[in-house]
């Protein structure tokens, strides 16, 4: 959709590098609203309508990855938050993740932060150790969520399928914390950003107990997007101790319809304007240039990659 730009206004959009023939909507798919995705991209919504005045900008809540990846591929949004191992299944068309086809219209702006899975239970479920799971009462995500993704690989690498689990329920973060605290849940796995909302009101909530992903475990998942990681001490309520799990890097994407300047705007407004990604939720501490083209899984969007040679990070 082409829209009408006064002459002063193209001038300041051309000097942001975004030219007025491509001014339109940025649709910015986020995830659940208890995660992390949403709040930043409500950020990053207000960031581009601040730059880009005369682009009209939303967000949408999802259910995260798979959806988004589905989305971005058929042009119904222009920039995304998904996991780096649904970003690679969906590139080369892995149809148990929910990737009938290669999605070859994918482009990467940027890596940004790494999502932590987080595996809950109420303290009174006896829940310690992953193989404790057995029997129990576990939300694993949304199905085909990232999280959910994720929750599969975590469990097959501990010797565990969902058929050892009494009861599983593909739940958003917001409601699997609502069944906990109403004694429904014995546990849920909570892949996202450290501080999640839904995790703090949990901890505020109930007694919690965290439960470790030992690096042996990660190493097994046999995936390069699998790394390990700590959750400090007291992220949460009443968790006293570092504990053990495994990462995966997030992405933000786009697919290769979206005007060059207008990708290139929309990076380089970010890269300017962390401390606001900062403010909205603290998950974006970790989001740095320096690791913005690190281990990129589809080809980087033009805009993006004109920005990163500018930036001194591609030649």
């Amino acid at each position: 959709m082409k829209i009408k730009i006064p002459a002063l206004l193209a001038g300041a959009l051309l000097a942001l590098g975004l030219s007025s023939a491509h001014a339109q909507f940025i649709n910015v798919l986020t995830g659940g609203t208890s995660g992390v995705y949403y709040p930043l991209g409500v950020a990053l919504s207000q960031l581009y309508g601040k730059a880009l005045p005369e682009a009209k900008t939303a967000v949408q809540s999802t259910k995260a990855s798979a959806e988004n990846l589905n989305l971005i591929q058929a042009g119904r949004g222009e920039v995304a938050f998904t996991l780096g191992d649904a970003l690679s299944d969906a590139w080369k068309g892995n149809a148990e993740a929910g990737f009938k086809a290669p999605m070859t219209k994918l482009r990467a702006v940027a890596a940004i932060y790494p999502n932590y899975i987080q595996i809950v239970a109420s303290a009174d479920s006896g829940i310690k150790t992953l193989a404790d799971l057995k029997g129990k009462r576990v939300s694993v995500g949304a199905p085909k969520s990232g999280t959910e993704l994720n929750a599969r690989a975590i469990l097959k690498a501990a010797g565990l399928s969902y058929a050892d689990l009494g009861k599983v329920e593909y739940l958003p973060f917001g409601e699997s914390v609502e069944l906990m605290k109403n004694r429904q849940l014995d546990a849920t796995l909570q892949s996202a950003g450290l501080g999640v909302a839904s995790l703090r009101d949990l901890s505020n909530a109930v007694k919690i107990a965290v439960i470790p992903v030992p690096a042996e475990v990660v190493a097994k998942v046999g995936d390069a997007a699998y790394q390990s990681g700590v959750i400090p001490a007291n992220t949460y309520g009443g968790q006293t101790s570092d504990v053990a799990t495994a990462t995966v890097n997030n992405f933000l994407v786009t697919h290769e319809d979206v005007p060059m300047d207008v990708v290139y705007a929309m990076t380089k407004t970010m890269y300017t304007n962390l401390p606001a990604l900062v403010s909205a939720h603290s998950a974006a501490k970790a989001i740095k240039l320096e690791n913005a083209v690190k281990g990129v899984p589809v080809p980087l969007h033009p805009g993006a990659e004109k920005f990163y040679k500018e930036a001194g990070l591609l030649k």
